[in-house]
């Protein structure tokens, strides 16, 4: 277990749970709209953004894919310019490279007309619809019949702007514990207790940002087990540095409508390293639970073929490779080598849906961020006012 960084205050007026990139936005948020607020930050981990903020491609979307009128399509396109901004005045690494969302077959050309139009009501900038011999003037090893090109998508460190995040908490007055889990939940009368590593914390309200805790601290707080949290593991390739000029910025495929998962895609990083994959399996953390839940059994059911190829990719990487080559005809198995990997905490409905939007409930003094998956780092500017206006409505 981590060393704890400092002794908590025993009685904020609010406690956080979860160190990560969204945790840190709503205390630092909590405590620029009241500066008097003490606000204390409780993580497990030795350091901040350790989990999804620290295991992911580090896109900032532009906010294509949601449904219209969705938490993610708001709360993305105004997150993701707040967001950039924020890099750029603090220094962070950031680059508008674009995206390339292409369709390989014809049939792929009616989910491509619906993604732009999606992203055409959601306010995302500057899209435009390329044709398949006009690929390559953006990008000039991929193929494909047609293609969305978003020039505002953009890359990010999603660690730093979580460190970031944490020295304005501070820097505020604010203070976030590390190597503190929390063990417990119990809400009173005048407010809540929090058990963790050093004691308690009695606060007057908790704010939970738990990742794959979420489902549990809630049900401890008195809220329902429904949705639960399912974590599934992905892992990526990466691109050798002498074959890097294999792809300029980022190329997606067109997703399937009815899986919250991207597909196998190329990104370039701020650091200009090019990432392939995920991959999107069930992890073994907690997997006796995970299996226990009736939504896992009710989901593996209608999403079986999506499970075998994404366990042929994870145990072959000739496979993934011969997947992402249909965008990238030159890519060959040589071309790769071993690259990250990291858990996304998902929500599973009991009906077996992988529930595709923000899901924030509450129960009595306290707020949870049931499900928060991409693009929630994106969004984490937006999603920490709402947060803090339902925690505490003027």
């Amino acid at each position: 277990m981590a060393t704890p960084s400092a002794t908590p205050n025993a009685g904020p007026d609010v406690v956080v749970v979860g160190a990560g990139i969204i945790g840190l936005a709503v205390a630092r948020e909590l405590l620029a709209r009241d500066p008097d607020r003490i606000v204390t930050v409780l993580e497990r981990e030795d350091d901040v953004g350790l989990h999804q903020t620290g295991h992911n491609s580090g896109v900032l979307h532009a906010g294509i894919y949601y449904a219209p009128g969705s938490l993610k399509a708001r709360l993305c396109v105004e997150g993701a310019r707040e967001l950039y901004d924020y890099c750029e005045a603090r220094g962070l690494p950031a680059r508008r490279s674009g995206k390339l969302i292409v369709a390989l077959t014809d049939a792929e050309r009616p989910r491509l007309d619906e993604l732009e139009r999606r992203g055409r009501v959601n306010g995302v900038p500057g899209l435009r619809r390329l044709p398949g011999s006009a690929i390559a003037d953006v990008e000039p090893h991929v193929r494909g019949v047609e293609a969305l090109h978003s020039p505002a998508t953009a890359v990010v460190d999603f660690r730093a702007i979580a460190g970031a995040f944490a020295e304005d908490v501070r820097a505020a007055g604010g203070e976030v514990v590390t190597g503190c889990p929390v063990f417990g939940v119990e809400p009173d009368a005048g407010g809540i207790r929090v058990r963790h590593a050093l004691g308690e914390s009695r606060a007057g309200y908790a704010i939970f940002c738990a990742g794959g805790w979420s489902d549990r601290l809630a049900v401890a707080a008195g809220g329902e087990p429904d949705p639960r949290i399912v974590p599934f593991r992905g892992t990526w390739l990466r691109l050798r540095p002498e074959r890097r000029e294999l792809v300029r910025a980022l190329v997606y495929p067109v997703p399937d409508p009815g899986l919250p998962f991207l597909g196998v895609h190329f990104t370039r990083g701020t650091d200009d390293e090019v990432l392939v994959g995920p991959t999107a399996l069930l992890a073994a953390t907690d997997l006796r639970s995970t299996l226990a839940w009736p939504g896992t059994w009710r989901m593996a059911r209608r999403w079986w073929r999506t499970g075998v190829r994404e366990s042929h990719h994870a145990v072959s990487r000739r496979a993934m490779v011969a997947d992402a080559a249909r965008y990238v005809p030159e890519l060959t198995p040589d071309d790769v080598l071993a690259g990250p990997a990291g858990v996304r905490a998902q929500a599973l409905g009991r009906d077996g849906t992988l529930i595709d939007d923000f899901v924030v409930s509450e129960t009595r003094n306290a707020l949870h961020v049931r499900n928060a998956p991409s693009p929630a780092a994106t969004s984490s500017l937006a999603l920490a006012r709402l947060i803090a206006d339902r925690a505490f409505p003027s």
